[in-house]
């Protein structure tokens, strides 16, 4: 049997034991200042820690339900769901991990798209959702990211994305690269509607999102302290082998050197998002 016609041997390792989360239960543990939070009183906190301001994860749901006008959004392309075209295995079969993850967040896949007013303002947005595989970016999660652009282009209204990812879904192979190009694609006819595209980078932005429609915003914003860049600290020491200037690919590091436009703390994201389509919008 020639070499190349053998399926590489890929060591098997038992499943991890998942920790408790820090977010689960009546108490939360920041995971900056390590101080214990009653839950009710960090929700209506908007998930930031009272003690310090550590910008702790925040659902999409949740993040939207603050951000819009009231009982103004609607949601599109909910029944997309990704396929498996690579028939991809790890040490667990892709269309399984699918499946469970589904199962366990009750969201098809890794972004939330719709439309809904900031202000009376109508706009076209989209918000990954992290906690599903780390929000990458497979084959739907483009297709859903682009709409949104095609959507504000067929509305003429402004867009917003709210962009949390660790790139490219690697299950997907060339299907998830090629979302690059889409939706950048997307937002190059969105363009000549003249309306203003808002991309704001949560923790953490990196890969390919980072390397796309994320940096494409015609303002962008970050939220306080979120790592942001294309590939991550480590992998970038270990190639140039020299230590990185401290808080290096941070927000605040960013915006230092020109690389976004601002930081918004998350009380304060709903009112600059609505000065922001004033000025522009």
């Amino acid at each position: 049997m020639a070499w190349f016609s053998k399926k590489p041997r890929i060591a098997t390792t038992p499943e991890p034991i998942e920790a408790p989360s820090r977010m689960q239960g009546l108490w939360a543990k920041c995971e900056n200042c390590d101080e214990i939070i009653y839950r009710q009183e960090l929700e209506k906190n908007l998930n930031v820690c009272p003690h310090c301001d550590h910008h702790l994860p925040w659902p999409a749901r949740a993040r939207i339900e603050a951000l819009l006008d009231p009982n103004t959004f609607e949601e599109f392309d909910k029944e997309l769901e990704p396929q498996d075209p690579l028939g991809f295995t790890d040490t667990k079969k892709y269309k399984d991990r699918l499946k469970s993850t589904r199962k366990a967040l009750d969201e098809n896949d890794a972004f939330i798209s719709g439309v809904g007013r900031i202000d009376g303002k109508q706009v076209s947005l989209g918000c990954f959702v992290f906690e599903f595989m780390g929000g990458s970016m497979g084959s739907v999660v483009g297709e859903k990211c682009a709409r949104v652009f095609e959507r504000a282009h067929d509305l003429k209204c402004s867009a917003i994305v709210f962009s949390a990812s660790g790139g490219a879904r690697m299950q997907e192979g060339i299907f998830s690269l090629m979302q690059m190009a889409k939706t950048s694609a997307a937002i190059a006819r969105f363009r000549n509607v003249g309306k203003p595209y808002i991309s704001v980078m949560l923790h953490p932005t990196t890969g390919g999102v980072a390397a796309s429609f994320s940096w494409l915003g015609d303002v962008i914003i970050a939220e306080p302290k979120a790592l942001i860049g294309f590939a991550g600290p480590r992998v970038i020491e270990q190639t140039i082998r020299q230590k990185l200037p401290e808080g290096f690919q941070r927000s605040e590091f960013l915006l230092e050197h020109g690389m976004i436009d601002t930081i918004v703390a998350r009380k304060d994201m709903r009112d600059k998002l609505s000065q922001v389509l004033s000025l522009l919008g």
